[in-house]
């Protein structure tokens, strides 16, 4: 296992050059947009604004902390998510606006590559097991107890081939991902 801090990681701007991300883990290491399987990343949306377009990509957003972010797509309909919403799945290449409540937002993101890789990211409360497919955990507001370990805020604990994540969450909730390979 792998413990990540988001002071750790370098900031990178987003595909569309809107914001900044800090990618946490991808698949095959050291992939990029365009030849990655899977992707776990954080991103600060600071600013209003069109979402980057990623064919053939499903996307989960997650916040993880900021007041709320607004979600329009270009197609109709809106979703508005905070750091109390559950995880919202949604087609990467969905042309989308963001606007923010009140103030920077920061998420949690997790992408697969459609028809090679499925993921879920969900929400797993205290005395829920970890799933032994989760490729990582983080947390969003309180530290959070699985077996003997912590984990705090800004820390993401991602599986190596060698380990897995399962466990017992002792206090919670925390967020898991599971990423599925089809092929």
């Amino acid at each position: 296992m792998k413990l990540i801090r988001r002071s750790d990681l370098t900031a990178q701007p987003w595909k569309n050059g809107g914001g900044l991300t800090w990618k946490i883990a991808a698949f095959p290491a050291g992939a990029g947009f365009d030849d990655m399987l899977w992707r776990i990343s954080m991103a600060e949306v600071a600013t209003e604004g069109g979402f980057s377009a990623f064919t053939g990509i499903d996307r989960t957003l997650t916040v993880l902390s900021g007041t709320g972010l607004h979600l329009d797509f270009a197609q109709g309909g809106s979703v508005t998510l905070d750091n109390h919403t559950p995880p919202f799945s949604f087609p990467g290449e969905a042309a989308l606006h963001a606007r923010l409540s009140a103030g920077p937002v920061l998420d949690f993101n997790v992408m697969t590559r459609r028809g090679v890789c499925t993921h879920q990211v969900v929400m797993l409360a205290a005395g829920q097991p970890v799933p032994n497919c989760a490729v990582a955990l983080v947390t969003r507001h309180q530290p959070v107890k699985i077996g003997d370990l912590v984990l705090h805020p800004d820390e993401i604990i991602v599986s190596d081939q060698n380990h897995d994540l399962s466990g017992q969450v002792v206090s919670g909730p925390v967020i898991a991902v599971i990423v599925r390979h089809l092929t």
